[in-house]
């Protein structure tokens, strides 16, 4: 099978390692890496919700992403009067992946907030923060009902996040950023751990996109998922120190 520049095959996920109970703080805490794009993703527990869905019963779960100054190669500004438009839309995208496996009703009027913070970014920081952050939301929900401020789990299944692409006549999946950058078409998938999309972003940067290759890259994307989920399982059983 044909291998990329770094010796992966088109097929294979950079190497992921998430480890919890990072932070002792928060109510969840995770450093998820993902070949060299490295995210903390923190949860924390708030009591009551928005003011719009307050006196409805149910909770919320919401997200917020940024990258730290030092994430790339050239420092970034952080984010201190205006939140820019790409990070707008990844922490909605977060927010709206986590809440898809989540029984607000179960949370009671009760916010559970994602923190995402990306330490070092080489592609794919959307979807590792999405990945990281829903075992830190295990972790936080497992808080909540041991000290009885829930009665049970509100998550109802995993939720994972990749993204795929086309290099060339190459489909490639979860690329890093040299992949990115130089990508025909590029595509973040979003599933649960049962198979069901919950966002597929797909845009042709370079080139046009048929059926077939869709198809080929949702395929590609599944199987990256399913080992993601895998990932975060083995993860959620190891006991905390």
């Amino acid at each position: 099978m044909p291998t990329r520049q770094n010796g992966r095959r088109i097929s294979e996920l950079r190497p992921v390692q998430i480890t919890r109970g990072y932070t002792k703080n928060a109510a969840g805490s995770v450093l998820i890496e993902a070949g060299e794009t490295i995210v903390l993703c923190t949860a924390s527990w708030e009591s009551g919700v928005p003011r719009w869905k307050a006196n409805q019963g149910s909770g919320w779960v919401t997200a917020e992403y940024d990258m730290l100054p030092g994430a790339t190669s050239e420092r970034r500004r952080r984010n201190r009067t205006k939140i820019d438009g790409r990070t707008q839309e990844i922490q909605r995208l977060i927010g709206r992946s986590l809440r898809a496996v989540v029984d607000l009703d179960r949370l009671g009027e009760n916010s559970i907030l994602l923190d995402c913070d990306v330490l070092q970014a080489d592609g794919g920081t959307r979807t590792a923060s999405i990945t990281g952050a829903y075992v830190a939301l295990c972790d936080a929900v497992r808080e909540a009902v041991r000290k009885k401020w829930i009665r049970q789990s509100p998550v109802v299944e995993p939720v994972a996040a990749v993204s795929v692409g086309k290099v060339g006549k190459r489909m490639l999946l979860d690329l890093n950023y040299e992949e990115d950058v130089a990508a025909d078409v590029d595509m973040n998938v979003v599933m649960t751990g049962s198979g069901a999309f919950i966002e597929v972003q797909g845009t042709g940067e370079e080139a046009t996109f048929t059926r077939a290759e869709l198809d080929r890259l949702l395929r590609l994307a599944s199987r990256g998922i399913k080992q993601l989920v895998e990932v975060q399982q083995k993860a959620l059983r190891r006991r905390l120190r």
